[in-house]
């Protein structure tokens, strides 16, 4: 019994190490959606204002743009957030997507990934 103990007493630190760390990648991950989440929440703000009646065409155009520009700013911690975990990925690729289609058709999208991310426990299903 004691040629076991001896060897477990010299894992255990290596295992409780383990596992301490792989939790941190997930928690990181979602605090990089969080930060993304954040930019999202702008952006999406900005788009809304960019529906508002009674604004020029102009006017409507620089609020998008601007939509789009803050959104983009929540690319890198999309990216770091996929990096530490695939499921991630959405955020990323929506976010990405809103450079190819108006950002009106991705509000959705966004929108609940950000509550995901936002949650108590934030798992995409």
């Amino acid at each position: 019994m004691a040629r076991l103990r001896r060897p477990l007493s010299i894992l255990a630190p290596f295992l409780i190490a383990g596992v301490l760390l792989s939790s941190c990648g997930v928690g990181g991950a979602v605090t990089e959606a969080r930060e993304s989440c954040r930019y999202v929440a702008k952006a999406l703000l900005i788009q809304k204002q960019s529906t508002s009646p009674g604004l020029s065409a102009e006017q409507k155009t620089t609020l998008q743009a601007n939509a789009l520009a803050e959104l983009l700013k929540g690319t890198q911690s999309a990216a770091n957030a996929t990096s530490m975990d695939g499921s991630w990925n959405a955020l990323q690729t929506t976010i990405n997507e809103a450079e190819r289609v108006p950002l009106s058709d991705v509000v959705a999208s966004l929108t609940r990934i950000c509550l995901v991310a936002d949650s108590t426990s934030p798992y995409l299903n």
